[in-house]
């Protein structure tokens, strides 16, 4: 019987700041609205928008190559040498890598 007096007249006593500090409770951890949703969300945005300003720099990277192959012939031979490594009928071509030379230095010793 005394220890539901000493809560009663707890709850009496601190009814706002109980209510207040529940309050807090529920808007930092519980619910789709909570702090840690919102920090989730805030990362995912920012991961995202990143995303976005690499695919507009390839998207305008891509859209001058496009426009210069489409003014200048010559330049589908200057991409197919550079990336794909063809060759006219009489050229030799020389790939030079860095990995290849560290893989023999390395077989040397």
């Amino acid at each position: 019987m005394f220890d539901k007096i000493k809560i009663s007249k707890f709850l009496r006593r601190f009814k706002y700041i109980l209510v207040i500090v529940l309050g807090l409770a529920l808007l930092t951890v519980i619910g789709e609205n909570s702090m840690l949703q919102r920090y989730k969300y805030n990362q995912q945005i920012s991961e995202l928008q990143e995303e976005i300003e690499k695919q507009e720099a390839k998207y305008v990277s891509d859209s001058i190559r496009l426009s210069e192959l489409e003014r200048n012939p010559n330049a589908i031979r200057k991409i197919a040498r550079e990336r794909y490594f063809m060759k006219a009928d009489d050229e030799d071509i020389f790939v030079m890598s860095d990995e290849i030379a560290e893989e023999t230095d390395e077989a040397v010793k």
